[in-house]
């Protein structure tokens, strides 16, 4: 399935806003918040999917850009005035007292006042560079988790903006400030000024779903106006790892060669409609709990055949520390070996006798990496992490990273015709 990212673009009709379905990426500024009524809500951001030979590789929700606008670029992390260092304690809240599971329409009467519509602005390249003004270049969702004006949501929702917008389900509008970016999650957390006194959402534990558990999505689906829509469904599997749609046909270290941009691991799939607008939107279970950041769809599973009722949402669990990291400022944990790869052929599988779909050929090795210091070369094939089996393009990064900087893992490889096991400690990744 070819991936791809949508955000709709502001004045468009809904025809066109249903057809703009283009792929983009970028990175944010901050500003001052202070509330002002809203008036008309501006345009919307959404996801899609692929799949390569052994994994599922899905499109994340994305944003196209007006003709003429700036190629928008990836950033690690993105630069902005930030507040103290905080620590916001991500814990879930009791929503059901009698812990029974609750209407749709009663989660979308609890949440609802704290999903907002974010508005990505961005200055357009003109004749004179980009000395323009800033107009909006789509939209999408996110979610106040905290008082303070914490708000959740993906990092290709933000990604490239000159300002950013905030509008409140009450009818009014705040500047936003970026807290940081994290796009190898595709996360971002991002402040507004409430004054202390914002709705917020509780987020709940993802660990305790089970396939089949009851979903809802809220978000700003097409950027319709008069609020955001409301969808349910259930959870469809858990623990999928999904790539997003690339930007580039270059790899970086510790990363696939081919193309195609992160992988997600520990997603969860939802049959819950997901649109143009929602990225960055909650995915809530029958407590009224936030699970998951609705963020990728499934485009088409092959030309001409159009995928239905397949969502992907990353988990909260998976959020958390993320977001915590961001808040205080600190690295977000990412495990680090240092080589690029790729998976083997059929071809190749069969040559050297593997199954098929089996294996990760080293392409490169960066100097002074784990992996170089774990004696590592180019054109090794990776057969095994701590003795699972590495399947499919997406079968070395889930492994990889259920492990944490420190830890040391043991690589079975194939050099030639012999099998050896290779210990490799990993470290942090270098930021970008």
């Amino acid at each position: 399935m070819s991936p791809f990212r949508i955000r709709a673009l502001p004045g468009v009709s809904l025809i066109v806003l249903c057809v703009l379905l283009a792929a983009c990426s970028a990175g944010l500024t901050s500003n001052s918040s202070k509330p002002t009524a809203v008036g008309t809500p501006a345009p919307t951001i959404a996801p899609a999917v692929s799949t390569a030979a052994g994994a599922t590789t899905v499109p994340a929700a994305a944003t196209a850009l007006p003709a003429g606008a700036a190629n928008p670029t990836r950033a690690a992390s993105a630069t902005s005035a930030t507040s103290a260092a905080t620590t916001t304690t991500l814990t879930s809240a009791p929503v059901s007292a009698s812990g029974q599971l609750l209407s749709v329409t009663e989660i979308n009467k609890r949440a609802r006042p704290a999903v907002v519509q974010i508005t990505n602005n961005q200055k357009q390249t003109g004749r004179f560079g980009n000395n323009g003004p800033a107009i909006p270049a789509g939209v999408g969702t996110g979610f106040i988790y905290d008082k303070r004006g914490f708000i959740m949501t993906n990092n290709h929702v933000v990604e490239g903006a000159s300002t950013l917008t905030v509008a409140t389900a009450d009818n009014k509008t705040f500047d936003a400030k970026i807290i940081g970016t994290y796009p190898e999650n595709d996360l971002a957390v991002i402040q507004i000024n409430g004054n202390g006194d914002l709705p917020t959402v509780p987020l709940g534990d993802s660990s305790q779903l089970q396939v089949g558990d009851p979903v809802v999505a809220i978000g700003n689906a097409l950027a319709l106006e008069g609020g955001p829509t409301v969808t349910s469904g259930v959870v469809s599997a858990l623990g999928r790892t999904v790539q997003e749609p690339g930007d580039s046909t270059q790899s970086s270290p510790n990363s696939p060669a081919s193309q195609g941009g992160a992988f997600l691991i520990d997603t969860i799939q939802t049959d819950a409609a997901i649109n143009p607008g929602n990225s960055g939107g909650p995915l809530l279970n029958g407590h009224g709990e936030v699970i998951g950041i609705n963020t990728l769809v499934a485009g088409q599973a092959e030309p001409g055949v159009t995928a239905q009722g397949i969502g992907f949402a990353i988990s909260i669990n998976s959020a958390k520390p993320v977001a915590d990291a961001l808040m205080n400022h600190q690295p977000v944990p990412r495990p680090f070996v240092g080589i690029s790869y790729g998976p083997l052929s059929p071809t190749q599988d069969a040559q050297i006798n593997l199954p098929a779909n089996t294996g990760a050929v080293i392409s490169t090795v960066q100097p002074g990496s784990p992996a170089d210091k774990a004696g590592l070369q180019k054109n090794d094939v990776i057969l095994k992490i701590d003795g699972q089996d590495v399947r499919g393009e997406s079968g070395f990064p889930t492994l990889l990273l259920r492990h944490k900087p420190g830890d040391t893992i043991t690589l079975t490889i194939l050099r030639g015709s012999k099998q050896q096991n290779v210990p490799v400690t990993l470290t942090q990744a270098p930021s970008k």
